[in-house]
């Protein structure tokens, strides 16, 4: 029975996307810009597969005979944000992008947050996740106000204490937010983020595997929808539930916070799932990497999935498929703390003989391509599959 394995490295982004300008970000490249910056990159399995052929990477070089067809993806959507490169690939295009607050939320926003919650709020602008808590969480503390901050994606975060605020009450509040700004008659931003986290002042750590997204509802049925109404399983590994807002998944395995133990999840479906979708996230190259501008640690979070690969290659049947890519750049060598505008790497092992992919023009050629591989057709959404 076919099966389709879909993984993306969130945020590892392979630069020069044609429209990087629009969005303020030439020159970001994640994968070249992190391999200059510690000296080369140590991926020798992802070497052979081809990612070296997909751009120029030091300590990377091109394979020969590179095991996988290889490419890169420009994306379509109006926006740099996972949940767009997300649904860009299971067909859902994002014309127009979603509001985004670069100078902090409107006061009506905000005291009504304020009034429907029953606490204060300090903060209130753009800001890195780790950095707003350090410098705010003492007085956060002290009042027991949230602290609300977005990014440069359309996000409402509210971060709060643990031993000041319970998680419950945390994700009431996120809930009553998404309610506001998600629920009514216009949306106003794409997610609502509970950041809780707890330690002391100097030392704060953030509780990734407690945060929970409140996301707006895919507008129209995506590739997983169909796959899972054809019969198949869809299985969601790390965030993809929450991107999805729980729509076309048949099961959930959430995984903290660690990429090698989301790779334990996708060896472990694929003792159990017979035909379907495995689609999982690796979200540290974002979150704990690429926001926090640790070329270092992007280029070790690297190796240590290099280091799975010959795990995943071997648990494949032979009819199985295998993507990996990303949805977006987070390049951190690249000013401030947001993701980068940047085309995205592919790599496809299916079995056949290596090919040249090119440049896709869209996301979307991966769930058209995940649809055609389990016969699943006629779907009407974006997307050509890599086999025409």
């Amino acid at each position: 029975m076919p099966r389709t394995i879909i993984i993306v490295l969130d945020g590892l982004g392979a630069g020069d996307a044609p429209d990087a300008a629009a969005f303020g970000d030439e020159g970001a490249n994640t994968l070249a810009n992190t391999a200059r910056s510690v000296g080369g990159l140590d991926a020798p399995n992802l070497q052979r597969l081809g990612l070296g052929n997909v751009a120029e990477i030091e300590g990377v070089p091109p394979a020969e005979n590179p095991r996988a067809s290889w490419g890169l993806m420009a994306e379509r959507s109006s926006a740099k944000a996972t949940l767009a490169g997300h649904w860009e690939m299971m067909g859902l295009i994002l014309e127009d992008p979603l509001p985004t607050y670069p100078d902090g939320f409107p006061d009506g926003i905000i005291s009504r947050f304020e009034r429907e919650t029953g606490r204060g709020v300090i903060g209130n602008k753009p800001a890195s996740g780790t950095q707003i808590i350090e410098e705010l969480g003492p007085e956060h503390e002290n009042s027991g106000a949230w602290i609300v901050y977005t990014s440069a994606d359309s996000v409402f975060q509210v971060a709060a204490h643990t031993r000041v605020i319970p998680l419950e009450e945390l994700y009431e509040a996120c809930k009553k937010a998404h309610g506001m700004l998600i629920g009514g008659d216009q949306i106003q931003v794409e997610r609502v983020i509970a950041r809780p986290f707890h330690g002391e002042a100097g030392s704060y750590v953030r509780e990734n595997e407690n945060r929970h997204d409140y996301g707006i509802e895919p507008f129209e049925k995506t590739y997983m929808d169909h796959i899972e109404k054809a019969g198949h399983e869809v299985i969601a590994v790390g965030k993809i539930r929450d991107i999805f807002d729980g729509k076309g998944i048949t099961r959930h395995l959430p995984a903290p916070p660690d990429d090698n133990v989301k790779v334990d999840a996708i060896l472990a479906s694929l003792e159990t799932v017979e035909s379907g979708l495995i689609f999982a996230n690796l979200v540290d190259f974002d979150a704990k990497y690429g926001h926090r501008r640790d070329p270092e640690g992007m280029a070790e979070n690297l190796k240590r999935f290099d280091d799975r690969i010959p795990e995943l290659l071997g648990a494949l049947a032979v009819d199985d498929l295998l993507i990996i890519t990303a949805d977006h750049g987070n390049d951190p060598t690249f000013r401030g703390t947001d993701h980068t505008r940047e085309r995205v790497p592919l790599l496809v092992v299916d079995g056949q003989e290596p090919r040249d992919l090119g440049v896709r023009d869209g996301f979307s050629d991966v769930g058209a391509t995940a649809a055609a591989w389990l016969d699943v057709y006629g779907v009407g959404l974006p997307g050509e599959s890599f086999f025409v």
